[in-house]
Order: C-alpha cells, then sequence, then structure tokens
C-alpha cells in the first residue's frame, strides 16, 4: 500500500501534502525535524490519508491534493474539522 497524507502546520496554519509507503514512519521523520520541507513549521498534526493500491495512483492523487482544486477537496472534506 501507498499512502497518500496530509498535515497541518500548528506553527503556521498550513497544509503539506505527501505520499509515502510506510506513514508512520514517515510521520515520526517530520515530527522529529528530518524531512527539510517541515522541519522549520513543526508541530505537525496528520490531518487525513488515503491508500491506494499503486505507486502511480499515489503520486496522481498527491499531484491532485496539491492543486487549488485539491486544497478546496480537502478543506471541504474536513470542513468540521477546521471550524471547530
Amino acid at each position: 500500500m501507498f499512502y497518500v497524507y496530509v498535515l497541518l502546520s500548528e506553527k503556521d496554519s498550513k497544509l503539506y501534502v505527501g505520499y509515502t509507503k510506510d506513514l508512520k514512519l514517515r510521520f515520526e521523520q517530520h515530527k522529529k525535524g528530518y524531512v527539510e520541507s517541515t522541519k522549520n513549521r513543526r508541530p505537525l498534526n496528520l490531518i487525513y490519508y488515503e491508500a491506494c493500491l499503486l505507486q502511480e495512483d499515489a503520486i496522481r492523487r498527491e499531484k491532485y491534493l496539491k492543486s487549488i482544486y485539491g486544497k478546496m477537496f480537502i478543506r471541504k472534506r474536513l470542513k468540521s474539522y477546521f471550524t471547530g
């Protein structure tokens, strides 16, 4: 399985989208500051993920979620999370 995930930075309230084969390990790497693109945006919360059977599907989904339409999808999907 491959996972597409969304992290929310408590520091700047921005989203980070990525994909991985090992979600638990990757999230730990983000939390510990081992990932260059998020190390200055910690603390981070894992707020959403999807599982894909194929790596190509995960990559395609990651690209979509990084687009303006994908960001709108995440905000709509997690509306209650963002509004409290």
